[in-house]
This record gives structure tokens, sequence and C-alpha cells, in this order.
């Protein structure tokens, strides 16, 4: 089976797909569709109190630990024709992208990726949620416990995010006319959901959902996370040095030379 191909806007590069591709629907991902929508409906046909059990609750915290794996895959959203229609279009986004993602990176690099994000995002809520407890902080969120989190707004952060790390440098038209690179798309997603978080006051959901964002980027970044730091750490030292060396030119009025000027004397 053939690999799709993608058109970049202004770039001439050659990749997997988001604007293109002739390749069917990848199986797993239509899976994960399929089971977003049924338990979708389910809230609104009876069976609320069946996906409870897979949503992440509280109950988390006496021995639930499935729900830190289930929680993405039951899908929340509202009742009514705006909230079926907003259901809809995040369903697409994830088609779009997780195509992208699943034929660039293979079936079983895809699902090791979204199972680290998946987790990963879970346990820091969990872990910011208890803080809070024990702190003692209250009203601190207007929503359910994790509500930021639940169902398809994780995996579509996900899915993105991971996007967004393989094609940094591909040009995409946002809202099909704002042409902006791939790479923007983690800053737009932690800022969608700080401006969320400031109405729902959710705050173990919004690290949460930044935790998913890092993760993922960090997971496949080149040379994945311990080469990613390695940078970070390089840039740190770079600017360190260049605060010292501007320090030294206040102080003692000196003309700091680099010494990999070949015409030093």
């Amino acid at each position: 089976m053939g690999r799709p191909s993608y058109r970049v806007v202004g770039g001439g590069q050659r990749g997997f797909g988001f604007l293109g591709g002739n390749a069917p629907p990848p199986p797993d991902l239509i899976a994960i569709l399929a089971v977003l929508v049924v338990t979708w409906a389910m809230q609104f046909l009876g069976g609320a109190a069946a996906i409870e059990l897979f949503r992440l609750t509280p109950m988390v915290y006496q021995g639930w630990v499935w729900q830190l794996a289930t929680y993405p895959f039951v899908g929340i959203g509202i009742g009514g024709m705006w909230g079926g229609v907003l259901f809809l279009v995040v369903l697409l986004m994830i088609y779009w992208f997780g195509r992208d993602v699943l034929w660039r990176l293979g079936r079983r690099r895809f699902w090791k990726q979204l199972a680290v994000g998946v987790l990963g995002a879970a346990l820091t809520a969990v872990v910011v949620q208890f803080l809070i407890a024990v702190i003692g902080l209250r009203g601190v969120t207007s929503v359910p416990m994790f509500f930021m989190m639940q169902g398809q707004h994780t995996l579509f952060v996900i899915l993105l995010a991971m996007f967004a790390t393989l094609n940094a440098e591909a040009t995409i038209l946002l809202f099909f006319v704002l042409p902006m690179k791939a790479r923007w798309f983690l800053w737009l997603e932690v800022a969608l959901a700080f401006f969320w978080f400031t109405s729902s006051r959710d705050l173990a959901g919004f690290f949460g959902l930044c935790a998913a964002i890092f993760i993922t980027f960090a997971g496949l970044s080149p040379g994945g996370p311990r080469q990613l730091l390695w940078r970070w750490r390089k840039r740190l030292e770079k600017l360190r040095l260049e605060r010292r060396l501007a320090r030294m030119r206040r102080e003692r009025k000196l003309n700091v030379v680099d010494d990999r000027d070949r015409w030093v004397h």
C-alpha cells in the first residue's frame, strides 16, 4: 500500500497528508471515532451511568485506575443541535490530523506515543488535583473535576501536537484563510487551554492538557526527550554566558571579543 502525500502551502515539501493523500482511512482511527460516537450517544440514551465508569473521575483515587487510560475514548458534549455540530467538527479534525500522524508514525509507534500522552496527562491532572485538596483550596473549579480533559478534548490535543511536531515547517491555512506554520499549533493549543481555564477554573485539567502537549512534543522531537533537554540546557548555558559577557562590558568597560575571531592580536 502506497503512503499518501500532502501539499504544503508555499513550502514545496512532500509528506503524509493533512490536505491530500489517496490512502484509505486507517482502521484504527475509524475505530476510535466509532467508540467516541457510541459513547457520546449513550449519555443521551440512558447509558450515562455506564460510561461514567470510564471517564476520569475522583473514583480514580479509590482504585479505579483504568480511568487513567479510558477517559479520552468516552465522547463528551452537550445536547442540542449546536452541541452535536461542535462534536462532529472535533471528530472531523481528529480524523484529519490523526490520519496524517498514523500514516507517518505507523500503527505501533502511533499507539505507543498516544498511550504515553494519555497516561502522562491523566497522572499530571490527578497529582495536581491531589495537591489542591492537600492545600485546601475551595471553589477552584466551576465544572466537574477534570472536565477539560474528558473524551475527545485530550485526544484532539494530543493528535494536533503530534502533527505540529512531525510537520513543524509545514504551512497550514488556519480556518482555511490564515497561513500558519504547524509548529505554532503547539502554542495555540496552550493559549486556547488557558482561555478555557479562565472560565472553567479547572486547574488540574489545564495542567493535564499542557502535560499532554509537552510529553507529545518531547517524545516526537529529534533524538527524543534526552536530546531535547540537552539542547535546552545548551541554550540556557549560552544565554548565561552572553549575560556574563555583557555584565563584564558594563562593569570593566572592556571590549570583550569572541575568541573565535581569527584576527585577534
